[in-house]
């Protein structure tokens, strides 16, 4: 099987739904002016909205206010080198709402490093596209010829 025919591109769809079957993705987004990035918790809420877990207090939910910000997501089996990779890209907007910060919170959503607070990143999706490497074709075992016959042997 030619290498290419290894990878498929996934529907937005496809994209969407796999989205919601891990619970940590990388946020990409512009600190200082050089691309950073950080693997944070996160959701997709029922709008489709992506809802990011952060630790109250850091440069991340300031960076991300108000900017576009690519949001991606990964699940490989390394023994069989396959896998699939979703990558986002959309508005970023700091959760200002109290009563909704209060239901992410209460939903159990929160940062790997819980303290202080969470504070919560929403991204509307945008741009949304992915690629799957599929496994390697399990390859038929070998036919081998029958061994000759030894002389004076019956086969």
């Amino acid at each position: 099987m030619d290498r290419d025919d290894r990878v498929e591109t996934l529907s937005e769809a496809e994209c969407l739904r796999l989205l919601g079957t891990v619970p940590l993705g990388r946020v990409v987004y512009t600190e200082h002016a050089l691309p950073a990035v950080l693997p944070v918790a996160f959701r997709v809420a029922a709008d489709g909205r992506l809802v990011l877990a952060l630790r109250t207090g850091t440069r991340v939910a300031r960076a991300l206010d108000g900017t576009v910000a690519a949001f991606q997501v990964d699940d490989f089996d390394r023994a069989g080198r396959c896998g699939w990779s979703v990558l986002v890209h959309g508005r970023a907007e700091v959760v200002r709402d109290a009563g909704r910060r209060e239901a992410l919170r209460s939903g159990g959503l929160r940062p790997w490093v819980p303290e202080p607070g969470p504070e919560y990143v929403a991204i509307s999706p945008e741009l949304v596209s992915g690629r799957r490497i599929l496994p390697e074709p399990t390859q038929p075992a070998p036919v081998l010829p029958a061994p000759p016959a030894l002389p004076g042997h019956r086969a």
